[in-house]
């Protein structure tokens, strides 16, 4: 969905109810300034919210997001996928639980890391962690991201990114269904994170279309044009190595 009428579905509904921004901010436990920008089409909302702010606004899921209707359910954004090394060695020397318990530790300080630049987390896999930047300068912040995590977390992660068109909606059994993001920009974003793992020094990769506006940033390391298995055309990705201080202001 164009996230310019996403924010318009949200802010009718709640004017239509008249209800306040304070008082959305207030039921779901954001900021203000948060429900602002989902208005503005700035950011979305957390994936792991959309179900009460749409129970708020007395609409479903399907509703806000506009499940059916025609190509408003697509945008472009930046896609951020990461994991652990080591992670399916620790789940077979630990019991369920205690790798829960390990896995719930590192994903709390990643995702703090990717809220503070705006993203969106939208579901944790074992130790995989799937996100989304959209709006204004999303590239940036998720590059942003990728390295503030890369400070918080004590385990080695492996981060890839890739930027382009993205389908946002309701997926699975209408009963069970939730939102999540799909289409070929998540699986390069993956495939990007497993070629990192293996052909970088700083465990951080992006495909061109992430790093291209940013050349000036980054400091950039290895580069290559990789067949990935499945993807029809070849997918240039670069390592990246950090991002200058300078940044947008305010940041």
């Amino acid at each position: 969905m164009l996230l310019e009428d996403l924010g318009n579905r949200i802010r009718s509904q709640r004017e239509r109810l008249g209800l306040k921004q304070h008082d959305v901010a207030h039921a779901l436990q954001v900021s203000p300034q948060a429900v602002s920008k989902w208005e503005r089409g700035e950011n979305a909302p957390d994936i792991a919210i959309l179900g009460a702010l749409a129970k708020l606004l007395g609409v479903s899921t399907d509703w806000l997001l506009d499940t059916y209707g025609e190509g408003l359910d697509v945008f472009e954004a930046t896609v951020f996928a990461s994991s652990v090394t080591g992670a399916y060695e620790k789940s077979l020397q630990m019991a369920a639980r205690e790798f829960a318990s390990w896995a719930n530790g590192f994903f709390s300080q990643l995702t703090e890391a990717v809220l503070r630049h705006d993203g969106v987390p939208i579901k944790y896999m074992g130790d995989q962690c799937l996100c989304s930047f959209s709006g204004t300068e999303h590239r940036r912040r998720a590059v942003k991201a990728a390295f503030l995590a890369k400070r918080m977390v004590a385990e080695n992660l492996q981060i890839g990114l890739s930027s382009g068109e993205i389908y946002l909606g309701a997926v699975g059994h209408p009963d069970y269904a939730r939102a999540d993001i799909m289409g070929e920009i998540v699986n390069i974003a993956f495939l990007t994170k497993d070629w990192a793992e293996t052909n970088t020094e700083s465990s951080v990769a992006a495909t061109a279309a992430v790093v291209k506006p940013l050349e000036q940033e980054c400091k950039l390391g290895e580069s290559a044009e990789v067949n990935f298995k499945d993807i029809e055309n070849p997918v240039r990705v670069v390592e990246l190595r950090g991002i200058s201080k300078p940044s947008e202001p305010g940041r």
